[in-house]
């Protein structure tokens, strides 16, 4: 390739990639001369977006661009969309002879950026786009017969078999140059007000790139000694909280690849640990893989014979499940944690979306959602996924009659009961033995705990044997509808 001019100007537009370090888009940018670091806000209508940023989402997306700007000297550009529009006016102003991304694969992004960049060459603009997100790209990986995979066991084989590309380090020096169209991070209005929902997140989560490196290190250091078993207790520690940081590329899967193979390399015993944990991140590569290669994962089932299932319509059951207040206490703590924290352990992730899915017979879209809004690493690619996963209808799908009952994982995965006991405060004198499970306690081990059943702490809006029961013969629905589909 030949060699680029030094005192060119690029645009490193930045997305779902706020970091420095192992950044290919603002690397290469930085060694042809001087940059001008923007950040583009796209209403769903600017870009075709069909699956918007929830309220969450956007608190985080609030102080990740502050902690960016920082660490940019201030110097970082924001605007609103078009992106094309903003982009052209950047270009007028600075003189900007080329632009780099890192590409984003949600649908919308991959039409968006493809009419971009050609309108940008047509203009005389030279565009480059990065992998600044996954350890391989979507399409670099293929089975034997040459399709995209199906099944994460063989795909994550296939990638475990590719070398991973060393983490780039922060370009050592930036010029930037002033620009006068940048906006105030306040006129995104992202955060929420009147109410302020998100009051004390500050306290829990530290956004922004030296936030994701913090968090790294002490999970390596604290929480993944024994991660391959403990990971699936949501009142221990063992798991990384790296999610947020992830989805918003504070942090990449590279970066966490290498820190996580030096780590166990310095300590053998925690191989299998880091082994496990980065088999997760492989998850998120599927996710990835899928959407990409099946980009109508979030809006219909990938499993067409799923179309056959007798979905129930039922607002208050949706309402209850919502506000964590199903009478399941296990359910219900997660449901709380999710709207006090905007994070759920992945566990309990589990347990409520088959809940709603499989006891309430409620469609995976209200879940996927729900989540999109509350979550603060709500991930199309991740979201969609992982709902289809759990209702059955999605690629290497959990059985369908793998139906979750809510007292028993609240007491293997809770056995001492301080998640629920957290988040449920309510229950928080009733004994181990009836803690997962109120309804079931005798009148008199209620009264000593203070808990009245429909007053203080609703009764099950559903029963766990008859919810199965349907649960089952909706999925008769979908069998039969198989058979018919393969005559």
């Amino acid at each position: 390739m030949p060699s680029q001019p030094r005192d060119r100007t690029t645009i490193a537009w930045f997305r779902q990639d706020l970091r420095l370090a192992d950044n290919p888009a603002l690397f290469e940018a930085a060694k042809a001369g001087a940059v001008v670091p923007v950040f583009i806000l796209e209403e769903p209508k600017d870009c075709g977006e069909t699956h918007p940023m929830g309220g969450a989402s956007r608190w985080w997306l609030h102080h990740a661009l502050a902690a960016l700007d920082k660490s940019l000297g201030g110097r970082l550009v924001l605007m609103r969309g078009p992106a094309g529009k903003a982009l052209e006016a950047l270009v007028k102003e600075t003189g900007a002879s080329a632009v780099h991304w890192n590409r984003c694969y949600e649908p919308h992004a991959i039409a968006r950026d493809k009419k971009l960049k050609a309108d940008l060459m047509a203009a005389g603009l030279e565009v480059r786009s990065f992998n600044g997100s996954l350890l391989h790209e979507p399409w670099e990986l293929e089975t034997k017969t040459g399709g995209p995979f199906k099944v994460y066991s063989p795909f994550w084989r296939a990638a475990l078999a590719k070398a991973v590309a060393a983490p780039l380090p922060a370009p050592e020096a930036l010029d930037i140059p002033q620009v006068s169209l940048s906006l105030a991070l306040d006129d995104f209005a992202l955060l929420p007000v009147k109410p302020d929902w998100a009051a004390g997140w500050l306290d829990l989560w530290r956004p922004g790139e030296k936030g994701a490196a913090e968090r790294l290190s002490a999970f390596l250091e604290e929480g993944l000694d024994g991660y391959g078993e403990l990971r699936n207790r949501p009142d221990l520690p063992n798991v990384s909280r790296l999610s947020p940081h992830l989805h918003f590329g504070e942090i990449s899967p590279r970066q966490i690849w290498t820190a996580t193979r030096f780590h166990t390399e310095q300590y053998g015993h925690l191989q299998k640990d880091g082994d496990k944990f980065l088999s997760e991140i492989g998850w998120r590569e599927f996710s990835y893989h899928l959407l990409y290669h099946f980009p109508h994962l979030p809006e219909r089932n990938w499993k067409p014979a799923f179309d056959a299932y007798p979905w129930a319509e039922d607002d208050a059951a949706l309402k209850a499940w919502q506000k964590g207040l199903t009478g399941y206490p296990m359910v219900d703590a997660g449901m709380r944690e999710l709207w006090a924290t905007g994070y759920m352990h992945n566990r309990v992730r589990m347990l409520v979306a088959s809940f709603l899915v499989k006891h309430l017979r409620l469609h995976w879209h209200h879940g996927e959602e729900w989540f999109r809004d509350t979550l603060l690493d709500a991930d199309l690619a991740n979201n969609s996924a992982s709902w289809q996963w759990v209702t059955g209808s999605g690629a290497d799908a959990a059985p369908y009659f793998r139906i979750f009952n809510p007292v028993g994982q609240g007491q293997k995965f809770d056995p001492d009961g301080a998640y629920v006991r957290r988040w449920c405060p309510e229950l928080a004198k009733l004994p181990d033995e009836f803690l997962h499970c109120p309804h079931e306690a005798p009148e008199r081990i209620l009264k000593a705990a203070g808990v009245i059943l429909g007053r203080t702490y609703p009764r099950p809006i559903v029963d766990h044997a008859a919810a199965r029961a349907a649960a089952l013969a909706g999925y008769d629905a979908v069998k039969q509808a198989g058979l018919e589909a393969a005559v």
